[in-house]
């Protein structure tokens, strides 16, 4: 059984990670009037992601004798100042939620609740690839700088890797 403090932090947790999945929609469909399909399928894909990892997290804490919550979520941005912006933004979001999962893995230590303990492993990895990709599209389009001809190719490829993924 859960304890009420992990319940509450898986809670918060829920909600963060549904938070998470409503900027990357807003986002997502600000790429797409943009006219970078690339970058819109590779929000709308981690939109869903982020959806999935608050779903997985309920799904914990109703299996371990706690109720999970569905939160009731602000608004989120309509518009972006740029794709740079987008791409910070998702940094520093990723970079956030690390520290959170972290947070709740120690809470989780303090309390002897290994069982949670070891469920967040899987976020704990996560993260790593989460702030990794973050970290990746940054680099490219800092190397792109200006060129608009480096962005087409940026969001063909992006395109491109979502055509892969859901291959």
């Amino acid at each position: 059984m859960v304890s009420k403090k992990v319940e509450n932090a898986l809670n918060t947790q829920v909600a963060k990670e549904a938070m998470s999945s409503q900027i990357y929609l807003a986002m997502a469909s600000w790429a797409e009037v943009q006219v970078l399909e690339g970058v819109a399928a590779f929000l709308y894909r981690h939109s869903e992601e982020e959806r999935m990892h608050a779903l997985k997290l309920m799904k914990y804490i109703n299996e371990r004798g706690g109720h999970a919550v569905v939160p009731a979520l602000a608004k989120p941005p309509k518009d972006m100042k740029g794709i740079m912006d987008v791409f910070k933004s998702i940094l520093q979001q990723e970079v956030e939620v690390t520290g959170e999962i972290n947070s709740i893995v120690d809470l989780c230590l303090k309390e002897k609740d290994y069982t949670t303990h070891n469920f967040l492993q899987w976020y704990v990895a996560e993260q790593i690839e989460e702030e990794r990709l973050a970290r990746t599209m940054l680099d490219k389009l800092n190397l792109i700088g200006g060129d608009k001809g480096g962005l087409y190719l940026f969001d063909r490829d992006l395109l491109g890797g979502a055509a892969r993924a859901h291959a």
